[in-house]
């Protein structure tokens, strides 16, 4: 008798396999995990390699008003850069400027004259070197953003006008608002006590970090976001811009605002060799659509 119950539970299981062979299947495969969600390349941010300052030429400009100790931060910037195996040239006068084929033999100009003068022969060498993309153009706070302020030429082509910075000297914020920048890629921002500048910029640049006034000197703007760090084009050549860097030892005590002035650099030296980037996106909308 327990031979023949046997025997008809094999027969029920054979005929119970022949008929369901999907579900015989699914029973005897191992089960396999749930796969991870797959992004879409589209959607995950491609972060272009910057290119290298190793050899590349690069002529340091200084000059104007004495307070950003624009020597001192020339000198400062030199070491920076001899560290990672550029050649750097000194200037104390934009009369170098005048020469534009003699700025065209390097890969970036880094600037800091602060309010001064600057000759015509002197601005058109500069514009048409950068123009042209011979060479590309950096700098930071005064000596760069508060520069010849009677020149707007020299403003269209640097992105941007330094117009006050409310209460002097005061604690801010400089928040990272595109990490997905090369320049930016994996800081955070930082806190400083220093000018906090407000500026007039051009609504074509690419910012990359800001800071909000809180209206305590000036109640009128606060809440008031405005670029710290933005990257822009004139003609073919490459422009950074970073206001931070009243006194230059701000860059040896605040490790993220070195890093963004080097990569910033790295960057601006690629006007000969590097493909322009397409990223232009204004601020206004081109049409406003009625209702």
């Amino acid at each position: 008798m327990k031979n023949t119950k046997t025997y008809l539970l094999l027969i029920a299981i054979v005929v119970f396999i022949a008929c369901n062979p999907k579900t015989t299947e699914q029973l005897l495969t191992k089960e396999e995990p749930i796969p991870e969600e797959v992004v879409p390349e589209s959607v995950v941010p491609v972060i272009k390699e910057l290119p290298s300052l190793k050899e590349k030429d690069i002529l340091l400009v200084h000059g104007g008003w004495q307070g950003h100790k624009p020597k001192e931060y020339t000198e400062k910037i030199a070491v920076f850069l001899r560290e990672a195996r550029a050649t750097v040239t000194i200037s104390p006068s934009t009369a170098v400027y005048e020469d534009s084929t003699f700025l065209s033999s390097f890969d970036l100009i880094i600037q800091s004259v602060t309010m001064d003068k600057v000759s015509n022969a002197a601005m058109k060498g500069l514009l048409t070197a950068i123009k042209t993309g011979k060479t590309g153009f950096a700098g930071c706070h005064g000596g760069t953003g508060d520069a010849f302020r009677e020149n707007t030429a020299y403003q269209y082509m640097v992105g941007g006008q330094f117009v006050g910075h409310p209460g002097g000297h005061v604690d801010y914020t400089v928040k990272i608002t595109n990490p997905n920048d090369a320049i930016t890629e994996g800081l955070t921002g930082f806190n400083i006590n220093s000018e906090q500048y407000y500026m007039h910029v051009d609504p074509n640049i690419k910012v990359l970090a800001t800071t909000e006034f809180t209206g305590e000197h000036d109640e009128w703007i606060a809440g008031a976001t405005m670029p710290v760090v933005w990257k822009k084009y004139f003609g073919e050549g490459r422009v950074f811009y970073f206001s931070v860097g009243h006194d230059p030892i701000l860059f040896d005590e605040i490790k993220d605002a070195k890093t963004i002035l080097m990569r910033g650099f790295q960057w601006a030296s690629g006007s000969k060799y590097e493909e322009k980037e397409d990223w232009i996106s204004p601020m206004y909308p081109a049409s406003v659509v009625e209702k």
